[in-house]
C-alpha cells in the first residue's frame, strides 16, 4: 500500500523537453510537499531511458539525484514504465532504491483500490500497430542487441526515433483512453481509482462508483494529481506550491 497523500506526475520527457521543464520538476522535488507521503511517476519521465551495464543516459541526472535524496528520507517512490522509459533496471531499483514497474500497477493508495498504467497501447484499434512494434522493442533479444551499441550512438538513435511520438498529440483529444478507463471502471472487478497518462490530456472524472484521473504532462505545464483518503485532486505546481484545479470526493 502507498500511504497518502500521494502525488502523481507523468510525461516530463526529460532530455527532449525545454530546460524550464526540468527546472520546475527539480523545484517540485526539492520542495516536495510537506504532507506528501508517497510519489508515483506514471511513465515517460525521460524521453529515453536505457541501462547499459556501466552507463545510463546523462539527461536529467539532477532529477535522479533528487529522487535518490527523497528515497533516503524514506519516501516510497513508484515509477510505472512508459513507452519512452520502459527499459529500466538496477540503476533505478538498486542504486536509487525506487520501485520500478512495467505494466499495470494494482494496489492500494491509502483507502483507494487503484490501477495505474501509463496508457500506451490500450486503445483497441488505433494502437494495434504500436502493440506489435512494442512486442519487438521490448523483446529480450532486442534489448540485448541494443546493449551492443555505444551509449552515445544508442541514445542518438532512440531520441531521433522518439521525436514523432513525443510531438504527437492524440487526434481524439484523449477520448480513446477515457473510453478505456470508463470501460474498466464499470467492470465487475473495477478499481475505485483508475490512473492513466500518455495522452498528455489531464482528466478527473467520475464513472459509476469509480474515478478516472490523468495528471496531464509535466512537459506541457507543471501539473500533477494529489490523492488522499477523502478525495482525488488535479493540481498545478508553482512558486506557491500545490494549487488545486479540480477535486472529486470519495463516495462510500
Amino acid at each position: 500500500m502507498l500511504p497518502t497523500p500521494c502525488y502523481v506526475l507523468a510525461d516530463a520527457h526529460l532530455g527532449a523537453a525545454p530546460p524550464d521543464v526540468e527546472t520546475s520538476l527539480l523545484d517540485f522535488l526539492r520542495r516536495f510537499p510537506a504532507d506528501g507521503r508517497s510519489l508515483v511517476i506514471n511513465g515517460d519521465l525521460f524521453d529515453f531511458w536505457f541501462e547499459w551495464r556501466h552507463a545510463v543516459p546523462r539527461a536529467g541526472v539532477r532529477v535522479l539525484g533528487e529522487l535518490a535524496r527523497l528515497r533516503d528520507t524514506g519516501l516510497p517512490i513508484v515509477w510505472i514504465a512508459g513507452n519512452h522509459d520502459c527499459w529500466g533496471g538496477d540503476a533505478l531499483t538498486r542504486d536509487l532504491g525506487l520501485t520500478y514497474h512495467v505494466g499495470p500497477w494494482r494496489g492500494a493508495i491509502g483507502a483507494w483500490p487503484t490501477c495505474i498504467e501509463h496508457g500506451d497501447g490500450l486503445r483497441e484499434r488505433e494502437d494495434a500497430p504500436y502493440r506489435r512494434l512494442r512486442t519487438v522493442l521490448r523483446h529480450p533479444w532486442s534489448v540485448a542487441a541494443f546493449r551492443w551499441l555505444h551509449p552515445d550512438l544508442g541514445t542518438a538513435i532512440a531520441l531521433r526515433s522518439s521525436h514523432t511520438s513525443r510531438q504527437m498529440r492524440p487526434r481524439d483529444g484523449g477520448e480513446g483512453l477515457r473510453r478505456v478507463a470508463e470501460s474498466r471502471l464499470r467492470s465487475p472487478d473495477a478499481p475505485a481509482l483508475m490512473v492513466l497518462a500518455h495522452s498528455h490530456v489531464p482528466a478527473l472524472e467520475r464513472h459509476g462508483d469509480g474515478i478516472f484521473a490523468n495528471p496531464g504532462a509535466w512537459l506541457d505545464t507543471p501539473q500533477l494529481l494529489r490523492i488522499d483518503d477523502a478525495s482525488v485532486a488535479r493540481c498545478t505546481w508553482g512558486p506557491d506550491g500545490v494549487t488545486t484545479v479540480a477535486s472529486i470526493a470519495r463516495t462510500g
